[in-house]
């Protein structure tokens, strides 16, 4: 829950507190909780939903998404960097996919949640799933083709 708060929000902070907030939620409702088949995935929809709700509001007109980077601790310097630059434009490319595309690849790709899982998440079906993923992915190739071959003839 924190990871996709954390990717949603901008802050650790924010993201912490959208977690706790949806946790108290949770906890309020524990008695229900056994009418749902898979509890993770309302927990994870309720944590999405509280996020793009703080987004919308007009409190948080300062909020964005934002990412951490992966490092290594065996990987050469000059390999460390490049990995960022990568990372860094990928998470980049991310920011401009629509809603729907970027919280997909986030929950696929980043997460690795199975189809269902984040069908169930989204509130989508598997299949549509799965175009909404290929178009993120086939943005973000081409957006990364664009970049590496800039300048080149």
């Amino acid at each position: 829950m924190y990871r996709l708060a954390r990717r949603i929000l901008v802050s650790t902070d924010e993201a912490e507190d959208a977690v706790q907030e949806v946790l108290l939620k949770l906890w309020k409702g524990k008695e229900r909780m056994s009418n749902y088949n898979n509890p993770e995935a309302f927990a994870m929809t309720m944590t999405k939903n509280y996020c793009l709700d703080r987004l919308k509001s007009k409190q948080a007109g300062h909020l964005k998404i934002v990412h951490s980077n992966y490092q290594s601790p065996h990987a050469r310097l000059q390999d460390q960097v490049e990995a960022n630059d990568g990372v860094r434009m990928v998470f980049e490319i991310m920011e401009t996919l629509p809603e729907q595309q970027r919280m997909i690849i986030q929950l696929r790709d980043v997460e690795q949640y199975d189809f269902d899982e984040i069908a169930a998440i989204v509130d989508m079906k598997p299949t549509a799933i799965r175009v909404a993923l290929s178009r993120a992915r086939k943005t973000i190739r081409e957006a990364l083709i664009k970049q590496y071959n800039y300048g080149v003839s």
